[in-house]
């Protein structure tokens, strides 16, 4: 109170002096966001700037010319020959990994390939159940059989293909199918697909039985029912051929069965013997046969055939089966008929065995055939026995 009035303060404060640390950690703050935003786009940059190595593995440009680059995925781009058509045949591989096939006739100068003889080709197993429309004419029964005007036959077109070697070789033929659905699926789901199949004329679903039959590899024939000595107390179907028929009606009941289904080698006779020992009635039949480029199979069950002796005389393909292998149905004893095969083929080169679409025959068969490769066996179509004048 005794102090003039503003002569009371207390002690003066302290200046506070400017927050320079603060302010130095913030720049150095903002100088570290900054550089890290650039980084960053300075990474990107480089990421969509290719390095010198991997621009120099770069693909090069097509030439002008639209020839492709010669590299190993498209060396296949030289001329290759079709063994079916003669034709030039060139692949090209594109970028992304496509094929494209081009095919051009070939220029008969004398240098390019000639197409000997067809038979030695058989048929392309992709198209195994498609059948050659040129190798095929109408008529009222369906789609029969035919001789190109090439000079290509049924026969040539659809064999099976074989190794072309002259050791043993077995042909194997199971007839009757068509008759059971249950048993026709089984063989042709179970037989190796080096066994011949026959399909009766009198069958159901043959068609779709041939189309399967082929896709699996097999070889084919047609099961045509002739006239046996006890007819009509044992009788084969309709449309039987008989001996007692003209010449003319007994070609016709041929014609209905050989329509029934395409892409098959020959004609099999179902039972027969009574017609088989005619001349006159086989003679006919046995002409139109080799007409149209099928061979004729006996199936040996009749000692008293004549087919060989006219198919030979009318050169018509044929051949002979040597080994009934069912007459016992029982597995071990068909089998016993396989060995017995197999000797008669060491001995001669080669031999036929016929058997029925039976469980029993078709478990044997598929037995015996799994090791006959190992001990020497080639088993083949029927086509590739049969005694054929064209091709002795």
């Amino acid at each position: 109170m005794h102090a003039p009035l503003g002569q009371n303060r207390g002690p003066a404060r302290k200046r506070r002096r400017p927050p320079f640390g603060r302010i130095l950690a913030g720049l150095c703050l903002i100088a570290i966001a900054s550089f890290s935003l650039y980084s960053a786009l300075l990474r990107d940059n480089l990421q969509k700037t290719p390095p010198a190595e991997t621009a120099q593995k770069t693909p090069t440009p097509a030439p002008t010319d639209n020839k492709p680059p010669e590299t190993a995925a498209n060396q296949t781009n030289l001329p290759q020959v079709d063994p079916q058509s003669g034709a030039n045949t060139s692949r090209i591989v594109n970028g992304d990994g496509s094929v494209v096939t081009m095919f051009s006739p070939n220029a008969r100068d004398g240098n390019g390939p000639v197409l000997i003889t067809a038979n030695q080709v058989g048929q392309d197993p992709r198209m195994a159940a498609t059948p050659n429309e040129s190798l095929l004419e109408d008529s009222p029964f369906g789609k029969l059989p035919a001789t190109a005007p090439s000079g290509l036959r049924p026969m040539d077109q659809y064999a099976r293909p074989w190794s072309g070697a002259r050791g043993t070789r077995v042909a194997i033929v199971v007839s009757g199918l068509g008759l059971s659905q249950t048993g026709t699926q089984r063989a042709i789901e179970k037989l190796p697909e080096e066994i011949t199949l026959a399909f009766a004329a009198s069958g159901n679903s043959l068609q779709r039985w041939m189309q399967d039959a082929r896709r699996g590899g097999h070889e084919i024939l047609i099961q045509v029912p002739f006239e046996p000595f006890d007819y009509p107390g044992n009788n084969p179907g309709p449309d039987t051929l008989l001996t007692s028929q003209p010449a003319a009606k007994n070609v016709e009941d041929l014609h209905k069965a050989m329509g029934k289904i395409t892409n098959y080698t020959g004609v099999m006779n179902y039972l027969g013997g009574k017609f088989l020992a005619n001349p006159d009635a086989l003679e006919p039949v046995l002409r139109d046969v080799g007409k149209r480029g099928l061979l004729f199979l006996d199936d040996g069950s009749s000692s008293q055939s004549k087919s060989g002796t006219i198919a030979k005389a009318l050169e018509v393909p044929h051949a002979f089966a040597d080994v009934q292998l069912d007459g016992e149905l029982q597995e071990d004893a068909i089998l016993k008929k396989l060995d017995d095969l197999e000797r008669i083929a060491r001995r001669n080169g080669s031999a036929i065995g016929v058997a029925s679409a039976f469980d029993e025959s078709i478990d044997a068969i598929s037995k015996w055939s799994q090791d006959a490769a190992m001990r020497g066996i080639e088993i083949v179509g029927v086509s590739a026995l049969a005694d054929d004048p064209k091709h002795p």
